[in-house]
């Protein structure tokens, strides 16, 4: 459950060179919009990235590999309970910036959250995970793929604007740097010299 955006403290107008920068971002996803591949995968991409489903099925995934893969995947764990308690509760305690919803007919289902819109936490998310789980595996482009899709799904879907995705990945990648200095994995078994 998180605090009603409308309980948020109030901030100051949004400068104008970021509301320029949203509505040109905006505006790039417009011949995207009513288009059914690309409304199917961004929607999706969005409800997989509500409480972070998509990145625990990746990390179950990758725990199963080896035991150094499973301490990733509690690692990854355990840093998106963290994350989402920092974004959602304390960040944006800060904020109060309305969503871009717009009147507009959606085709697809879409949850609104309460929230202030500023930062995105499916961006901190996307690339808090994206960074812990491409450590030390070769899936790594998979996973910063899947990063860049479901943040920038929340401005296909008019959930966010561009400057909340921007931040909300810098955010994400700053702190799954810190978990990585603060929980480094067990150092890869090595292959000794076979014996005959």
């Amino acid at each position: 459950m998180h605090a009603n955006v409308s309980r948020l403290p109030r901030i100051r107008r949004v400068p104008d060179v970021i509301a320029r920068f949203d509505d040109a971002v905006d505006r790039g996803f417009v011949h995207l919009r009513g288009r059914k591949v690309p409304d199917k995968v961004f929607y999706v991409a969005s409800d997989l990235g509500d409480f972070s489903l998509v990145w625990m099925i990746l990390g179950a995934l990758r725990g199963l590999r080896s035991e150094r893969d499973w301490h990733a995947a509690v690692r990854l764990g355990a840093a998106a309970g963290a994350e989402s308690f920092l974004v959602n509760w304390v960040v944006k305690s800060f904020f109060r910036r309305q969503r871009p919803i717009v009147a507009m007919d959606h085709p697809h289902h879409l949850r609104v959250p309460l929230t202030s819109s500023f930062p995105s936490g499916h961006a901190t998310s996307a690339f808090s995970a994206a960074l812990l789980l491409s450590e030390d595996d070769v899936l790594w482009p998979l996973y910063y793929g899947v990063a860049v899709v479901v943040a920038s799904s929340r401005v296909h879907v008019r959930i966010h604007h561009a400057s909340d995705v921007v931040v909300g990945a810098a955010l994400g990648t700053a702190f799954g740097l810190l978990v990585r200095r603060l929980y480094p994995l067990p150092p890869a078994p090595t292959v000794g010299p076979s014996t005959r």
